[in-house]
């Protein structure tokens, strides 16, 4: 498979999902623990280096993380400034 990078990250969703993150008080950990209990294998270090950008975001669970924050996937993408 083939990485390609958005300048020096590898997602495009790192700085939504930490904005998402920190304005509703969850911890990394929690939502990781949140996320698995929906079936995704995320842990406190996946969603670090999500928002570090320095891990890929495959498609479903872009659409996890948006439907975890009742938000659509052109926010956390960064189309849209609407939630």
């Amino acid at each position: 498979m083939k990485i390609y990078w958005n300048g020096h990250s590898k997602n495009i969703i790192g700085n939504r999902l930490k904005e998402l993150r920190t304005a509703q008080g969850i911890s990394q950990k929690t939502l990781a623990a949140r996320l698995q209990t929906e079936g995704f294998e995320f842990t406190e270090l996946t969603i670090l280096r999500i928002e570090q950008g320095k891990r890929f975001v495959p498609d479903y669970e872009i659409v996890a993380i948006a439907n975890y924050f009742h938000i659509s996937t052109d926010y956390l993408l960064g189309a849209t400034d609407i939630k």
